[in-house]
């Protein structure tokens, strides 16, 4: 009898939990269609050195495919795989396990998983067959798929994400060559139709309405967490969490105040959040992000590790593979990255300006570039983003024109959106990591050239 009111009880509580809202256009913290991790470090070497994990959850009932995307710190995509989640489910995964170990996250739908022995199905969950994932679900390790077929993934991954050539990109490169053992980049996670093993960039991933791989299916949530054992840091926050629109009342929640059909995110021309791998149709239905933030910085006192900032950015370009190696102002082609505006303030509100270029790549004459890339991590006071005070805050106009891009977004060329998650350090104590205050949106950029 006891069981019985205890399952009544959690019935009730998921059949009357207040509905999640959302805006088009605010980012705010409720299921989304599309995750983004903006920023992620493994170091390849030192077991106890810096890594990344993540979650993926599962906002409703019925069971979701969740196709994730790495992509280098230059926008390169590297890997691709789908993971499946039952209702209410959760996936954990830590880079580490890939890079290093070469183990990729084992799940698998009904149909590859009839003995449900992998992705458990729980008492309020739904578990079904997804057909396609037949041969993809579960997913083999890099030394499997070596085996079998020749390709060494591991060894792509680790020089894909360090700056060097990988066979597996016909030679090519990926990213930056900064020198070190750590493998950089971001990750994208949408909810998906099928298995499939396309890029976002790729014909067929989007179509209008949710019709191509891609769906509008507004049930996905996840966190994110930065350690690094050997210098007792830890940082953690909520993935970025991107709606799309339309895509109301998937999996029972009634996810927005804007009605099917929102401008913003189905209208040709649009600044939407794949913009660039749609050509600029808004077939994607994503919102996009900000292009204009606030963050505090503190490089003294109990924080004498300092402040970093983790900086993602659109480039508007829809970057292959390039001749090794990246090099600023020839390859990729729009490398490095410009912005509008950076004025640093101290806490008497006295004002420095850090001269600016809103253009990319940036022209010679730029002396200060610190957020070159898509993927960042940048040192307030240190070489690529000095300041002349000890502890204030920053504003940052990310906003940057693309020769390379053309005039798109056709809204606004000058538009650029990005992210920006701020960490202090306190050097073997402690540390705290949050995202920058939001001061706009790039539906409607802030072209302001000095203060906000």
């Amino acid at each position: 009898m006891r069981k019985v009111v205890a399952l009544a009880l959690v019935l009730a509580v998921l059949g009357w939990t207040a509905p999640a809202r959302a805006r088009i256009g605010a980012v705010d913290q409720v299921p989304a269609a599309t995750l983004l991790l903006p920023y992620f470090e493994v170091d390849l070497d030192n077991p106890d050195g810096v890594t990344t994990l993540l979650s993926i959850n599962n906002a409703s009932a019925t069971a979701v495919l969740v196709h994730v995307t790495v992509w280098s710190d230059l926008s390169v995509p590297t890997l691709a795989f789908n993971v499946y989640l039952t209702g209410y489910d959760v996936q954990t995964i830590n880079l580490r396990d890939i890079f290093v170990n070469g183990v990729l996250p084992r799940t698998a739908s009904a149909g590859q998983d009839p003995g449900d022995l992998i992705s458990n199905r729980g008492d309020f969950s739904q578990d079904i067959n997804f057909a396609t994932c037949f041969g993809q679900l579960p997913l083999p390790t890099f030394a499997q798929i070596l085996q079998q077929t020749g390709f060494d993934y591991l060894t792509h991954m680790q020089r894909a994400h360090t700056g060097q050539s990988s066979a597996i990109l016909s030679g090519l490169c990926s990213g930056q060559p900064l020198g070190d053992r750590i493998a950089r980049g971001y990750i994208t996670m949408d909810t998906v139709n099928n298995c499939t093993l396309r890029f976002p960039g790729d014909p067929g991933y989007f179509g209008a309405g949710g019709t191509g791989d891609a769906t509008n299916q507004n049930v996905l949530w996840g966190d994110y967490f930065y350690v690094d054992s050997s210098q007792n840091f830890a940082q953690g926050e909520t993935l970025v969490h991107i709606e799309a629109a339309p895509g109301i009342g998937v999996g029972g929640f009634d996810q927005g105040t804007y009605p099917p059909g929102h401008p913003e995110t189905t209208v040709p021309g649009q600044y939407t959040f794949y913009g660039r791998y749609v050509a600029w149709t808004a077939a994607d239905n994503r919102e996009p992000l900000t292009t204009n933030f606030a963050t505090r910085f503190l490089n003294g006192g109990a924080f004498d590790g300092g402040t970093s900032l983790l900086v993602w950015r659109d480039s508007k370009v829809n970057q292959g593979p390039f001749t090794c190696p990246a090099t600023p102002g020839l390859r990729p082609a729009w490398y490095p990255l410009g912005q509008e505006a950076l004025v640093t303030f101290d806490e008497q509100e006295n004002p420095a300006v850090t001269p600016s270029f809103p253009v990319a790549p940036q022209p010679p004459e730029a002396t200060v570039i610190p957020f070159p890339a898509e993927a960042n991590r940048t040192q307030v006071g240190g070489p690529q983003l000095p300041v002349p005070f000890t502890f204030g805050w920053i504003y940052l106009n990310l906003n940057t024109a693309n020769a390379v891009a053309g005039p798109n977004p056709p809204e606004d060329p000058g538009a650029a959106q990005a992210w920006v998650t701020t960490v202090h350090d306190a050097e073997g104590r402690f540390s705290v990591g949050y995202n920058a205050i939001q001061l706009d949106s790039a539906t409607q950029a802030r072209h302001t050239p000095v203060l906000p």
